[in-house]
Formats: C-alpha cells, sequence, structure tokens
C-alpha cells in the first residue's frame, strides 16, 4: 500500500495492465501542461478509482468497460474511505477525487482515444456541493496585538516574516520563494517583484518603507552575499509554510490568540483594505487573483464599509417606516383643511390625492401607491403602458397596469 490513505501503488494494481496503462498514458499527458501538484492529485484519485475496480469489479480489464453503474457503485465505496486524520474523506477531498476522475474520462473522450468508454459515464451532478465559508480574517484589534507581539520577538527573522504576511497579503509558497533581487526601485518608491507562482503570473507590490529597512536589516546579519533566496533561515535553508506557521503562532500565543494559519494574515489585510476604501481592482491586482470572483469575497466580510453604507440610509429608512404625527386641531384652518382635502397633482396617467403636508416616500412608483387615483379619461394612457410592458417582458409591470384597466372597467358597469 502507499501513503496514508493506504491506497495501493501502481505495481500493486499490475492485475489490470490496460487499466493501469491507460492511466499512466494519461498523467503523461497531463504531465506536460500542469503543475507538478495538480498531477500528483490526479494520480492520487485515478489510484483511488483503479483500486475500487480491482475490489469492486473484477470482471473490468480496461478504461472502456467502465460503465455508469460502476461510478454510481465508486462513489459510495470512496465516501466510506478514511482520510488523513479523519474517519472519512472529507467533502472537499471527495469533490477533488470525483472531479478528477470526470476530467479523465472527458479528455479521454475528446482525445478519440480507443480506450475511453463508449459515453462519459460521469456528470457534474455526481460531484459532491461543497461549503464556501467566508475568508476567516483577524479583526483590527487581533492584527494589532499580532504586529506588536511580532514586534517584540527576539529572532529577527519571526519578525520579519509575520510583518511581510501581514503588510504584503503574500501567499506563504510566494514569500518562501522570494528571490534575493525581489526588492526593486521603480521611480522613487521601493516595490516587491512576486515571482510566478500558484496563478502561473508574477506582479508588483509597493513595498513599505518600514519593511524594506527591516528586511536589509535581517539579511545584513544573516544572509550571506550571492544567497538566492531573499529570506531563507538563518542558515541558508529555505524556509517552508510548517515552520512559518509555527513563527505566527508562537507570536500570536504571546498576544493571547487561537490558533493562525498564514493564509489569514492575506485574508486580513484584503479585509482592511477594502473597509478603508480600497477598490476591488486594485485589491485584486494586490493579492494576484485572476478572476474578480475571487476578490469578491471581500466584499461580503467588509464589516465597516458595510455598517458605513447602512447607517448612511438608515434615517431614511426610519423616516419610511415612522408614522407621521398629525397636526393639532387648532393647527388647521378652513385654508388647510380644503387644501388637505382637495389637493390632486395631476401625473400623466392619474392623479396624486397625497396630502402636500406629507413627503412622497415612492416617488417613482405612483401606481403602487395608495394616494394614487386614476379614471376612465387616462385609459389610452394606461393600455399604452400596459402594451409597452408586455412588448418587453416586464410581467410585474404589465399586470400593474391591468388591474387598474379592469378597476375601471368594473367602474363603468356599476
Amino acid at each position: 500500500m502507499s501513503g496514508p490513505l493506504l491506497l495501493p501503488t501502481w505495481e500493486q494494481l499490475s492485475d489490470r495492465p490496460e487499466i493501469v496503462a491507460t492511466m499512466g498514458r494519461y498523467l503523461d499527458q497531463i504531465a506536460c501542461v500542469l503543475r507538478p501538484g495538480s498531477v500528483t492529485g490526479a494520480d492520487l484519485a485515478l489510484r483511488s478509482f483503479a483500486a475500487f475496480l480491482l475490489e469492486a469489479a473484477p470482471d473490468v480489464t480496461s478504461v472502456g468497460q467502465v460503465t455508469r453503474r460502476h461510478i454510481e457503485d465508486y462513489k459510495p465505496w470512496l465516501a466510506k474511505r478514511p482520510g488523513q486524520s479523519k474517519p472519512r474523506l472529507t467533502t472537499a477531498t471527495l469533490a477533488h477525487r470525483l472531479g478528477t476522475l470526470r476530467m479523465f474520462f472527458v479528455r479521454i473522450d475528446e482525445w478519440g482515444w480507443d480506450q475511453a468508454p463508449p459515453r462519459v459515464p460521469m456528470f457534474p451532478g455526481d460531484l459532491p456541493r461543497q461549503d464556501h465559508p467566508l475568508p476567516k480574517a483577524l479583526d483590527d484589534a487581533a492584527a494589532a496585538k499580532l504586529l506588536r507581539a511580532a514586534q517584540a520577538q527576539s529572532r529577527l527573522l519571526v519578525r520579519v516574516t509575520i510583518e511581510v504576511l501581514l503588510r504584503t497579503g503574500l501567499r506563504v509558497s510566494e514569500f518562501t520563494a522570494l528571490t534575493a533581487d525581489a526588492v526593486v526601485q521603480i521611480g522613487a518608491a521601493p516595490w516587491l517583484h512576486v515571482p510566478v507562482g500558484k496563478l502561473r503570473e508574477d506582479r508588483y507590490l509597493p513595498l513599505h518603507p518600514h519593511l524594506v529597512t527591516l528586511i536589509e536589516e535581517y539579511r545584513t546579519a544573516h544572509v550571506p552575499p550571492g544567497h538566492p533566496l531573499l529570506l531563507p533561515r538563518e542558515n541558508g535553508r529555505p524556509l517552508d509554510r510548517h515552520t512559518v506557521t509555527r513563527f505566527l503562532n508562537k507570536a500570536g500565543a504571546t498576544a493571547g490568540l487561537p490558533h493562525i494559519h498564514p493564509h489569514q494574515l492575506r485574508h486580513t489585510l484584503a479585509t482592511q483594505a477594502i473597509n478603508r476604501g480600497m477598490s476591488l481592482e486594485a485589491i485584486a491586482a494586490m493579492l494576484g487573483h485572476r478572476s474578480m470572483d475571487m476578490t469578491l469575497r471581500y466584499a461580503k466580510i467588509a464589516n465597516r464599509t458595510v455598517a458605513d453604507e447602512y447607517f448612511a440610509v438608515t434615517d431614511q429608512v426610519d423616516a419610511l417606516y415612522a408614522k407621521a404625527e398629525p397636526l393639532p386641531a387648532d393647527a388647521i384652518g378652513p385654508k388647510m383643511a380644503r387644501l388637505r382635502r382637495e389637493h390632486h397633482r395631476l401625473l400623466g396617467n392619474g392623479y396624486c390625492t397625497r396630502p402636500a403636508e406629507l413627503d412622497c416616500a415612492f416617488e417613482a412608483i405612483c401606481e403602487n401607491c395608495s394616494f394614487f387615483q386614476t379614471t376612465i379619461e387616462f385609459r389610452l394612457t394606461l393600455q399604452a403602458q400596459h402594451d409597452d410592458a408586455a412588448a418587453k417582458g416586464q410581467h410585474h409591470r404589465a399586470d400593474l397596469f391591468n388591474q387598474l384597466l379592469t378597476g375601471l372597467t368594473e367602474g363603468e358597469a356599476s
């Protein structure tokens, strides 16, 4: 068996040589275009399905014999598999395994391989729905505590690691891969060149002068000339994500904070930026997002932004629901009383009978207002509005004018 999930190796699956050959050929093909990590994930997913066939479908000797029934049997078999640290595979792992297997069938069908089944036996609906929790960012108070705790650390590498991550929003893999020449001067300002990473694109980030000083201080004390990395360990070896996580939680424990994942610092910077007015486009460029969909997640957790927008309209909302206080009887003279009774404002398709002293709460939706009245003289106008709404597929608007026209017809009949 191989790995913590106890899947057989390809050698242990040699009883199905045609299946192994087809899947091996596929892995060779995707290795030409995908990153090694993606190929490793595909290898795991295909070995999982091959192990199922070996165990539960002994009559299947080639990929071309796989049917829909085999997929339906495989799904519950996979759902019962143990995870690395859990009794069952997580939903995310199930979705990845099944999605990777489906792509295998789709691709070999598109490529016209003789080993492909007569029809692709998997559908998008075979993948379990996954939760999409919002990014977990530190609030302003926790971020400030973490920064102060990092600045108090005796080991300079801990401090520089946390400050760079917290102030740049770099992914851990990007941070550990920064090259010695990553800090560059463009115009009058320092910038950080982030090499090609997760999304196969590099980018430049504006670098706070304080970080420039901190990085230079560490490199002067601990990095020999000619070292290829910007911030290696003191012994010259490169940092890794586990070491960075330990640094982060060492400072976090000092600050009295619960466990912190390095990616939370990326979420923290993005949330701080959007709460202080930075545009989504600028945040996307800063974080290296290829799609705005990735950046829009932060709009959902922009607490201060949402609060400011909400309280800006609170007074107007309160006014909408407030109960109007009637004027004292002695404050209304005969002329005011007559004006209140007879006030009509001519509209294009009826009259507004709202008392003059009341504010209009609906503005452009008069037909839904209780003060709106219409008469037979406006039939042609109402009919034209109904026909226009119907022609444009505005069914709700068409129904509204139809009700008004029906009311006029009933009024004539009575």
